[in-house]
């Protein structure tokens, strides 16, 4: 089994002096950090932790958690076995800070091993009782879980008719009642875990402990993220480095259907038939201070303000003697490459926007078709594909499960696949044909924005490299767009320099209820992206609309003072859409609407028919998207800031959705 670490490229992009908002970056001062270099995290939606050492469990647990907040939840809890030898526990329903206030005014005893928990409710309400961990073998044994297991009932009607009951509504509550049920069977914790996990169905990380077995922690992994921490005469489990960074350096990792021992001092890693396994180990290239916000009001904002070095780092080593360039794209070869017929893109929420993006110049550049599919119903529609297909799943974190179940399917009917991800080593680009990294850096906010421009980015470069490869454009042709799409992370940084009206325009507009959004051609997956950041961060009905479409039924949402965003294609395109979107504007300003229009430097033409102009510099037709969506991105941010929400922890979502 392949363990290859999940890994994302971290180059550190820093500032000095730290800006306070967007509005005060001042263009591309960056001092870049060592770009390229590999540093694990794993993404996926809750958070785990799990403790062995000499420093005081709860406060190691508290400070993992913390670090694991961006990921979305809604309870926490921690076990501990104590000095005394007992297992004691607390968990809450609600943030992290609701469970430290109760273990502030009523501590749990002292220990040395432990397992911490921020749960994303799936079954069951957030509640105390359905917070983690659950417990098994009369409460001396804990259990968290990150995942959904899917024959959880069935196991739960066996465990009811042997006289078991429980006390929450959770499928996490009937592994931790069985595991404990194993365990009085083999009074070995590890033995029982690995019958346990070999009988669960779904994704899963788990973690436990027994209060028989002080010192002990044991995890496992199928379809969900989970590493180990080595430190010095302490071990750690997370599903996140993020959890540990700040006490070691040094990561082992856990590949599929894999399960971790440790303790203090040792760490041991079997498959689930008990086999040993040696897994890889790394060091992780950057400290805790890295996935901090440091001088930024959000990490949101943060990671829009790094899109300049996100591009940078994608486009770096893929451009060579004026030629789109890869190493390798593994089993994806020139020769196929030559004969592939049809692309079909499987990809969710932002990703897919991406590559609804991304499309119109790869169609334009390979003369391939390039078809995008939410991941989520690919399989579902029995889709038509055959060996001259290549199938690419676009997803940030590579464990999207919708996105994973669908490249599954493709490779089970015989056809290529390509990942384009931001995590290096994770579970979709490990189970793929071939990988593109887009490098873009840690993305912590769960709204995604770095991760959009990055993927365009890399769909770009590899359209080239297909165009190449099938003769569509001539080398000086290759040569002249590749120039252009380098310019890219210096126009990125011209378009934040310009944002400083966003923020008086956000507070005008707090208590706005629905917001619409406009584009034609490239712009109108932008006007979808636009609506999705404000839909995720600010909570306001929103509709992206091709402007085509207006006269086809949506200008009937047309009321006075409604607003409206436009993006706006360039006088200068050579489509002739300039005008027709004109007349677009020109039609819902008759009707009361009131326009926002994205516009490149220069565009007089458009000024008179709009209410606010916000300007982005010159940029070819395929170019234009990668600026024009970051006004967007910051004006939802802004919108959300206004209306006083937690614009990085919006409700009812999660950074990486790993259930389907």
């Amino acid at each position: 089994m392949n363990q290859t670490a999940q890994l994302w490229c971290e180059s550190a992009v820093l500032m000095w002096p730290k800006p306070q908002s967007l509005t005060e970056y001042s263009g591309p001062a960056f001092c870049a950090g060592e770009a390229g270099k590999a540093s694990p995290i794993l993404s996926a939606m809750c958070g785990i932790v799990g403790y062995v050492g000499p420093n005081n469990t709860i406060d190691v647990l508290l400070s993992g958690l913390k670090r694991l907040e961006y990921r979305g939840y809604d309870s926490a809890g921690v076990a501990v076995i104590g000095d005394d030898g007992a297992m004691h526990s607390r968990k809450k329903a609600g943030k992290l800070n609701v469970l430290a206030d109760s273990l502030a005014n009523e501590p749990l005893p002292e220990g040395h091993t432990g397992i911490g928990h921020t749960r994303w409710a799936t079954h069951g309400a957030p509640t105390d009782a359905n917070a983690h961990p659950h417990f098994g073998d009369d409460g001396k044994l804990a259990l968290i879980h990150n995942g959904i297991i899917e024959n959880y009932q069935e196991l739960k009607d066996e465990l009811a008719a042997q006289g078991f009951s429980f006390s929450s509504e959770t499928d996490t509550e009937v592994a931790a009642v069985l595991l404990g049920a194993e365990y009085e069977k083999t009074h070995d914790l590890y033995e029982a875990f690995r019958i346990v996990v070999s009988r669960l169905s779904g994704a899963f990380t788990l973690l436990a402990i027994h209060q028989d077995q002080p010192g002990v922690v044991v995890g496992a992994r199928r379809n969900s993220p989970l590493v180990i921490g080595r430190g010095r005469g302490e071990n750690f489990l997370a599903s996140d480095v993020g959890a540990f960074v700040e006490h070691t350096r040094r990561a082992l990792a856990i590949g599929q259907d894999e399960i971790a021992v440790i303790t203090a001092d040792d760490v041991t890693v079997t498959d689930f038939a008990g086999n040993t396994v040696a897994p890889s180990e790394f060091e992780i290239p950057w400290d805790a201070k890295a996935a901090e916000r440091g001088g930024w009001r959000s990490f949101m904002e943060k990671e829009i303000s790094e899109q300049p070095e996100a591009l940078r780092n994608t486009l770096l080593g893929h451009i060579k003697d004026g030629q789109a360039h890869f190493d390798s794209l593994g089993a994806i070869d020139d020769e196929f490459l030559a004969r592939m017929n049809r692309v079909v893109v499987v990809a969710a929420g932002t990703a897919a926007f991406a590559a609804m993006t991304a499309r119109y110049a790869f169609e334009k550049w390979t003369r391939v078709a390039f078809d995008v599919d939410l991941a989520h119903e690919f399989r579902y529609r029995d889709p038509v594909i055959d060996e001259n297909t290549l199938v690419i799943s676009v997803s940030q974190s590579g464990e999207t499960m919708d996105t994973l179940m669908a490249t599954h399917y493709a490779t089970e009917h015989g056809v290529k696949t390509l990942s384009i991800c931001n995590t290096q080593g994770a579970t979709i680009p490990r189970e793929s044909d071939g990988v593109i990294y887009t490098h873009a850096g840690p993305e912590i906010a769960v709204a995604s924005t770095k991760a959009f421009t990055s993927q365009i980015t890399a769909i770009y470069l590899f359209a080239l490299y297909v165009a190449k490869v099938r003769g569509t454009l001539s080398d000086e042709k290759i040569s002249e767009l590749l120039e252009d799409l380098s310019t890219m992370p210096d126009k990125a940084a011209e378009t934040l320099a310009g944002l400083g009206r966003i923020p008086e325009l956000a507070k005008w507009m707090a208590d706005t209820r629905s917001v619409l959004y406009l584009g034609r051609h490239v712009g109108y997956p932008i006007a979808l992206e636009g609506a999705l950041k404000l839909k995720e961060v600010a909570y306001v009905n929103t509709e992206g609309f091709a402007a085509g479409e207006l006269k086809h039924g949506s200008i009937a949402l047309i009321e006075p003072g409604q607003p409206v965003f436009v993006i706006m294609p360039s006088p200068r395109n050579p489509l002739g859409l300039h005008a027709k979107v004109l007349s677009n504007i020109q039609e819902i300003r008759a009707r009361g609407a009131h326009i926002i229009a994205i516009v490149e430097i220069g565009d007089v033409a458009v000024l008179p028919f709009v209410d606010e102009a916000i300007t982005i510099p010159l940029a070819s037709v395929y170019m234009q998207p990668i600026l024009s969506v970051i006004p967007l991105q910051a004006f939802a941010m802004e919108l959300s800031t206004a209306r006083g929400l937690d614009v990085d922890q919006p409700r009812n979502l999660a950074k990486s959705v790993t259930v389907e």
